[in-house]
């Protein structure tokens, strides 16, 4: 798919060395069309590799999508030189006015911290709030998941009592969910965090729909019912060595780390991993892309009044709107 990116990003000459399209500047303003418009709010340490791995995903939908990239200015990264922040990255404040189809808010390594201890936690709310009138759809990825469903639903996180890490079956709950069309009745999603939503609050909750569950992980995929707030609660975007270099990382520093389950064939770490939840990754970017696709006004500014107009129509079941 035609991908529009910034000319130097790392991560295009990745996705041209794995035969995906990127537009350049010319060739996407000669498209008489409107492309979509995302905006990834990265808050990973691993700033290039997450973003390869979010724009292939993004990549493997047939619509043109123009991305951009938001960073918080309460927080300095040190795993990322600064001239690539300087040269990709906008604070906040230059979105504020924007109006977008997507956002998405990735994982951050923090979820053994209290949420209000986070030192960007109150600017991420601020985008969180900024995001219910100024863009239609945002996706939230792992802890992300955890802080909007905590911050928008009043949901807790929980500590577990280990890391739960690999590679994890869950049950669709849904199998006519636009969302989660094409899915098979079982499909694979990583996982690497020490935390989780709680999931009776979730179930609780009559704005939230749970798409898939699994026994041990808990809800896999969670959204609101227009599909204004997606939450996956695991890492659809890693790639296949993701959890191996996690893994090896944490091994050679002499960390304690368990082998990431349901991933090495035989529990062999010295083997090649099966890329076994690939195909769900990309089936669930690419319903979500087309869901804001086709839902989306022509023109953004009227995000506020067709997402309004659209939440009216399913009240909670004490009779109000549901919020968006």
């Amino acid at each position: 798919m035609p991908i529009k990116v910034a000319d130097g990003l790392p991560a295009k000459e990745i996705l041209h060395q794995e035969r995906i399209f990127a537009l350049e500047e010319e060739a996407a303003a000669k498209q008489d069309i409107r492309p979509l418009r995302v905006v990834i709010l990265n808050l990973m340490p691993t700033k290039i590799e997450t973003e390869t791995q979010i724009l292939r995903l993004i990549s493997k939908s047939p619509l043109q999508v123009d991305v951009d990239f938001m960073r918080v200015s309460s927080h300095e990264s040190t795993h990322v030189s600064q001239d690539h922040l300087v040269k990709f990255y906008e604070p906040f404040e230059s979105f504020r006015d924007h109006y977008y189809d997507g956002l998405v808010i990735t994982g951050a390594p923090v979820e053994q911290m209290p949420f209000e201890e986070v030192d960007y936690w109150d600017e991420l709310c601020d985008i969180m709030d900024w995001a219910q009138t100024h863009v239609f759809s945002t996706m939230y990825l792992c802890w992300g998941a955890m802080a909007g469903l905590y911050h928008l639903h009043n949901i807790p996180k929980r500590l577990l009592g280990s890391k739960l890490f690999g590679v994890f079956p869950q049950r669709l709950c849904d199998e006519y969910n636009f969302l989660t069309n094409g899915f098979d009745e079982v499909h694979n999603m990583p996982h690497s965090r020490h935390a989780a939503s709680d999931p009776n609050a979730i179930e609780a909750d009559p704005s939230l729909q749970v798409l898939s569950r699994g026994f041990t992980s808990g809800p896999a995929l969670v959204a609101t019912r227009h599909f204004f707030e997606v939450y996956v609660q695991g890492h659809f975007e890693y790639g296949r060595d993701t959890l191996a270099g996690e893994y090896w990382r944490d091994f050679k520093a002499g960390l304690p780390i368990q082998l990431p389950e349901n991933y090495f064939p035989d529990d062999d770490p010295e083997r090649q991993p099966l890329f076994t939840w690939r195909a769900h990754a990309n089936l669930l970017w690419r319903n979500w892309l087309n869901y804001v696709y086709q839902m989306t006004p022509y023109d953004p500014a009227q995000i506020p009044q067709v997402k309004a107009q659209l939440a009216a129509q399913i009240p909670d079941t004490d009779g109000t709107p549901n919020k968006f």
